[in-house]
């Protein structure tokens, strides 16, 4: 299922590649993976066969000349990402962050050089836009249907030169093609900023609270495989992930996921429900591309499986 320590819900973002942005040439990938860039092989005796050349570029997906930088005339936001459009859009609403987006799109290192496309797939790619870098989440609302735009996101609203994705400002020509709205996300407790006074709390600095008992006897182990529905949230009562939302509960085995939970669930028995406050070093440890921080979650165990 999911690589060990990842939270492999759905709340693993893309590879459009995208969910945790655009991750070059990778549109099935559903968990994010933490495996660092493999290296290199060693130099090959001079009489080895020579690895075949990389397939031509078509000339329409070439880089465009301002890839280095964006010009002048690019509209800048307040984060930093420049932007410019290419084609205006025919429709006049935008899209929202938990919209769910249909895109064509090419992107580019600054040295031109690209790294993805959805048009050597032939297909679009489509996508919740809060499952992407944050460049793609906050670029693509500027957007209306029928618009290409050219954005330049700074390195650290792509992948922050995590090891094995594309590194330093990247360049993407992105055509909004259409969107639908995406389900509202659950309103946060009150509580969300911090565990309150009656919280009880683990040696590890787990915080935790009952929120309804349940009804079984036994609890999960590090071994089980459990069935759960989650919501989550980060301090700032923001909902970055929930199955509730997607109406579905989510299964994966206990034991990989991030230590939080780890701990956590095996706290519960089936039909309760816990509210945990999930310190940074047992959550995603701030990650790029990882919600950021202490998170919340309200779980409740629906099954445990052997």
């Amino acid at each position: 299922m999911s690589t060990k320590k990842v939270l492999a819900l759905s709340f693993s973002l893309l590879g459009l590649g995208c969910l945790d942005g655009p991750r070059a040439g990778d549109t099935n990938n559903t968990a994010p993976k933490q495996e660092a860039a493999k290296p290199t092989e060693a130099a090959k005796p001079a009489e080895a066969a020579k690895p075949a050349e990389p397939a031509a570029v078509p000339p329409e997906l070439a880089a465009p000349p301002d890839v280095a930088a964006p010009p002048a005339d690019a509209e800048k936001t307040k984060s930093g990402i420049a932007s410019k459009v290419l084609t205006k859009g025919t429709g006049d609403k935008h899209p929202a962050e938990v919209d769910q987006v249909t895109v064509h799109y090419t992107g580019w290192t600054t040295d031109g050089k690209m790294f993805d496309s959805s048009h050597t797939r032939g297909k679009p790619a489509n996508f919740p836009l809060n499952r992407v870098i944050k460049g793609w989440t906050e670029g693509v609302q500027l957007m209306v249907v029928g618009e290409k735009r050219r954005f330049w996101i700074p390195v650290e609203l792509a992948y922050n030169n995590q090891p094995g994705r594309p590194a330093g400002m990247l360049v993407f020509d992105v055509e909004l093609l259409s969107y639908r709205e995406g389900p509202k996300p659950i309103p946060p407790p009150t509580d969300v900023a911090a565990a309150p006074k009656d919280a009880k709390k683990t040696k590890t600095g787990l915080a935790y609270k009952v929120q309804k008992k349940g009804t079984g006897k036994e609890h999960p182990t590090a071994q089980n495989t459990v069935s759960v529905h989650y919501s989550g949230w980060t301090t700032d009562g923001k909902m970055f992930d929930s199955s509730v939302v997607r109406g579905q509960p989510a299964e994966f085995p206990l034991g990989a996921v991030i230590p939080g939970w780890t701990e956590g669930v095996q706290l519960m028995v089936e039909g309760e429900k816990t509210r945990f406050w999930i310190p940074v070093e047992l959550a995603y440890n701030n990650k790029p591309g990882m919600p950021a921080g202490m998170l919340v979650f309200d779980v409740e165990l629906l099954k445990i499986i052997k």
